[in-house]
Formats: structure tokens, C-alpha cells, sequence
């Protein structure tokens, strides 16, 4: 009998002992005594709300119905966003939106879960106070130019006050400055006024260099064909000159002027004859014109001799006596194309006269005129 009850008792305490542990592992003793803490995140443990110890990533184990934790304490890095309405020195509203990354470090637990009952708010309250205080003392354009220095302002002040409180600031980044949609149509404006001035200045230069090149293009072939007229002009009469001097020493003197002005004459009459586009062609029938046509040419082949003579004794200065010989040389010269001259209108009178008596002589069988008389026409 004794020993039933010894049984019985003994499994009794066992049930006892199994119904607390399943208690302890199963029930809210458990979560009352034993908790996790995961990877960057600590825990402050509390006995009867003063501060006990800090319990690290892993199984902690804390006294139950008298410690208490506190909410997870992430030891990652963190953004907090932060939007500031600011007005700038010129009286423009602009909106700034400031990222501030911040961490805290295991060493500093502590201080950041007691020493500050709202990190964000009061991160956010320094944020503002030093933007604001940047922006004051700029223009627009200079706010924008200043970006970076207000971030790195920001940063700064941040990092010197929020580091005695456990936070330590590992960037601060402006992300834009944002005026009114208004007050950036009118930047736009701007400076599209100012792209379109410099578009209109270039085309405008390129227009004046087009024109001065085209300028000094035109001129430069005016002179040229001015110098090719001018060397023309100079090599038919100097080409007359030595045909008249060659016709000269072979003793062809008194007629020569008329042979040479025949013998241009009727090349030209040829030329015309065969590259004119012209049906009708007005000649003159008086041979005393073609003589006033010979007394020009033979003034234009003296003048170009003149000119050859004086070209061939150089460009350089010369003494008195060759200055004064070539003086007397186109003396003589001058005397002798007027001799030739009179000479020439005195044998173009005769030859004109006789032209004249034969046409009169013959008026009664036809009327026929010699074929020099009309070039280029049969009687």
C-alpha cells in the first residue's frame, strides 16, 4: 500500500514538472524569459524601466515579470527624406528635397534610444534651419551653381550636432532645387532668347564672310580679266607692229598700212562670216573710211612701239642722257608716223578718187562696183 502511493506521488511531481516546462516552451513564461535579437538590430534590456544592459544578435535570456526590452535598434545604414520650401535672395519659392543617410554605431546605442525622443523629427528640424539659411544668401542661378555646397553645409552641421546624440551622418545629398512651374517657363524663355541671339549672330557672320569672300572673289576676277583685256590689247598691237616692220625691211613701206589694214579687214569679214549668228551685216562702201580706219591703226601700232621701246629699257631709273635720248627718239618717231600718216591720206584720197572715176566709168554697163568695195558681196 505504501508503495502505490510512493508511485503515485512520484508520477504526480512528474506531471507537475512536465506541465511547467511545457509552460516555459510553449507558453507566454517562455517568451517572458527568453528572446532573439537579429543581425544589426540591439535591444535595450530594462529592469524595472532602468537601464540594464544591451543585448546583442543572438538567444538572450532576461529575468521574467521584472526585465522588459525595448524595440529593436537597427544598426544599418538609413535614409531619411526631407522636402524644405525655401525662398531665395532673389524672392523666388523653391522646393528642395534633401536625402540624409545616417547610422548608428553599437558603441552609441545608448545614447541614441535616451537622449532623443524623435531622431527624425529633430534630423529633420536641423536639416531645414541650415538649407533655409543657405538659400537666403543666394540668387537663384547661384543656387543651382551651389548645389553641392549646401549639401555638403548640410552635412557638416548635421555631423557636428547629431554626433553627441549617437547619430553619425555618412552623407547628405541635395537632390534638386525646384522653383515654381512658372518661374521655370520663364528660365526656359531665357535662355532659348539667348540661344536664338547667338544662333542669329553666327548666321549673320557667316552671311558677312559668304559676301566678303564673294566680294573679294568678284574683284579679284575683274582685275585679272582687266589684266588679260590689257595683255590682249597689247599683243594684237605689238603682233601689228612687227608685221608692220617686217613688211617695212622687205621694202613694202608707203602701202604697208593699207596691205595690213586690208589684210585684217577681211579676216574679220571671214570670222564674221563664219561664227556670226547675224543675217544682216552693215559695212562701209566709202574706201575713204577704211582709210580713216588705217590712219587709227597706224596711230595704235606707233603708240605700241613707243610703248615696247619704253618697256624694254627696264623699270628702273635711268641718268639724264638716256631719258633725254629716248625723249628724242620718240620725237623722231612722232614726226615719222605723221609723215607716214599724210602720206597714207594722200594715197588713200588718190586710191578713193580713183575708186570714184572707175565707178563712174562703168555706171553705164550695169552699175557694177569693184568687189573691195562691198566686201563679202558679189556686184
Amino acid at each position: 500500500m505504501e508503495g502505490v502511493v510512493a508511485v503515485l506521488i512520484v508520477i504526480v511531481v512528474l506531471v507537475v514538472v512536465l506541465a511547467v516546462l511545457a509552460a516555459l516552451l510553449f507558453g507566454g513564461l517562455r517568451t517572458s524569459i527568453m528572446f532573439t535579437v537579429h543581425t544589426q538590430e540591439n535591444v535595450i534590456v530594462e529592469r524595472f524601466g532602468k537601464f540594464k544592459r544591451v543585448a546583442t544578435p543572438g538567444l538572450n535570456v532576461k529575468a521574467p515579470f521584472v526585465d522588459s526590452t525595448t524595440r529593436p535598434i537597427s544598426l544599418r545604414i538609413q535614409q531619411l527624406e526631407v522636402n524644405i520650401e525655401s525662398k531665395t535672395k532673389d524672392n523666388v519659392f523653391v522646393t528642395v528635397p534633401v536625402a540624409v543617410q545616417y547610422v548608428i554605431k553599437e558603441d552609441q546605442v545608448v545614447d541614441a534610444y535616451y537622449r532623443l525622443s524623435n531622431p527624425e523629427n529633430q534630423i529633420r528640424s536641423y536639416v531645414f534651419d541650415t538649407v533655409r539659411s543657405a538659400l537666403s544668401g543666394l540668387n537663384l542661378d547661384q543656387a543651382f551653381e551651389s548645389k553641392d555646397d549646401i549639401a555638403r553645409s548640410v552635412e557638416n552641421t548635421l555631423s557636428e550636432r547629431m554626433r553627441e546624440f549617437g547619430f553619425n551622418i555618412v552623407n547628405t545629398l541635395v537632390q534638386d532645387i525646384s522653383p515654381d512651374q512658372r518661374v521655370r517657363d520663364s528660365m526656359n524663355s531665357i535662355n532659348a532668347a539667348q540661344r536664338d541671339r547667338v544662333a542669329a549672330q553666327s548666321l549673320a557672320e557667316a552671311d558677312k564672310i559668304k559676301r566678303v569672300t564673294q566680294a573679294e572673289a568678284e574683284a579679284e576676277s575683274k582685275r585679272l580679266q582687266g589684266e588679260g583685256v590689257a595683255a590682249q590689247r597689247k599683243a594684237i598691237a605689238m603682233g601689228i607692229a612687227e608685221q608692220y616692220e617686217m613688211l617695212r625691211k622687205v621694202g613694202i613701206e608707203s602701202s604697208a598700212e593699207q596691205l595690213l589694214l586690208m589684210t585684217q579687214y577681211f579676216d574679220t569679214m571671214q570670222d564674221v562670216a563664219r561664227n556670226g549668228k547675224s543675217n544682216v551685216l552693215f559695212l562701209p562702201s566709202n574706201p575713204g573710211t577704211v582709210g580713216s580706219m588705217g590712219e587709227e591703226i597706224r596711230t595704235a601700232m606707233l603708240e605700241a612701239q613707243a610703248a615696247q621701246e619704253s618697256a624694254d629699257s627696264g623699270d628702273v631709273a635711268v641718268n639724264a642722257e638716256a631719258e633725254q635720248s629716248r625723249r628724242q627718239q620718240a620725237e623722231a618717231a612722232r614726226r615719222a608716223a605723221a609723215q607716214r600718216a599724210q602720206e597714207a591720206e594722200a594715197d588713200a584720197e588718190r586710191g578713193a578718187q580713183r575708186a570714184r572715176n572707175q565707178a563712174q566709168g562703168q555706171g553705164g554697163q550695169g552699175g557694177q562696183q569693184p568687189p573691195w568695195a562691198h566686201p563679202g558681196q558679189q556686184g
